[in-house]
């Protein structure tokens, strides 16, 4: 990555050479808020892309009882995945709004990525702000510290010993961890031909966005707000940016 004072920091192309995909989020929606356009375009290269949330989002509507909410936002998701040719979906049922890192949320994660044998885990960005006067959630900061220890500790048969009981070798094939909307971004891939389908799959998430009433951003333009930033730094219109954490150095 290179930088000049006069123009925002450069950043690299998101590499592409790979076949299969996870990613690993807390809620319902997370995906959609960007990176779901580049999935589109990976699943449109014939790669495959698989989703795990970590919670079903239930706590994310005030007028909406956690009991009610759960199932609509699943349905909700199902909708977003189908949007950009996302088939494979599951949810890992932990508690929305207070999830804690530990060995519990560490061990579900390397149960998923021993199964689905991925060689990128995307999640979201987990750094304690989106940038300037925007707070991250802690949910986010959980999941996304959980998805890059539990990448690691897929590969380690001595960790996490009763997953090998239920059939899960290790799995060593993971070369990065990439974390969706960072405001320490390294990489970005261009999703310019694939930027209305990701406003199509965040528009899915019709009751979450209707409860914010007046108040909700519209789609597209906050999606195209992003985007166009992202793009400055890789030379094209509308991109996703990522920051990377390699975990294969030879």
């Amino acid at each position: 990555m290179t930088t000049n004072p006069e123009s925002p920091p450069q950043l690299e192309p998101f590499p592409e050479d790979w076949e299969r995909a996870l990613a690993v989020v807390a809620h319902p929606d997370d995906m959609e808020y960007g990176t779901s356009s580049a999935v589109a375009r990976w699943t449109a290269q014939g790669k495959s892309v698989a989703y795990c949330l970590v919670t079903s989002g239930e706590a994310g509507i005030d007028g909406l009882d956690p009991e009610q909410a759960g199932p609509v936002r699943k349905e909700e998701q199902r909708a977003a995945c189908a949007a950009v040719g996302v088939s494979e979906l599951e949810f890992l049922g932990f508690p929305d709004g207070v999830l804690e890192y530990g060995l519990p949320l560490r061990r579900a994660i390397a149960a998923v990525i021993r199964r689905h044998r991925p060689e990128v885990v995307i999640t979201g960005n987990f750094r304690d702000t989106f940038g300037p006067g925007a707070l991250n959630m802690a949910d986010h900061i959980v999941t996304g510290q959980a998805t890059l220890d539990a990448a690691r500790d897929a590969g380690n048969r001595w960790v996490f010993r009763d997953l090998l009981s239920e059939g899960l070798e290790p799995w060593n094939g993971v070369r990065l961890v990439a974390a969706g909307g960072s405001p320490q971004a390294t990489h970005a891939v261009d999703i310019g031909e694939y930027f209305d389908v990701g406003v199509e799959s965040l528009k899915a998430h019709r009751a979450y966005l209707e409860a914010f009433g007046d108040n909700a951003p519209d789609p597209e333009e906050m999606l195209e707000g992003f985007a166009r930033m992202a793009g400055a730094q890789i030379g094209v219109k509308l991109a996703t940016s990522f920051e990377v954490y390699p975990l294969q150095f030879f």
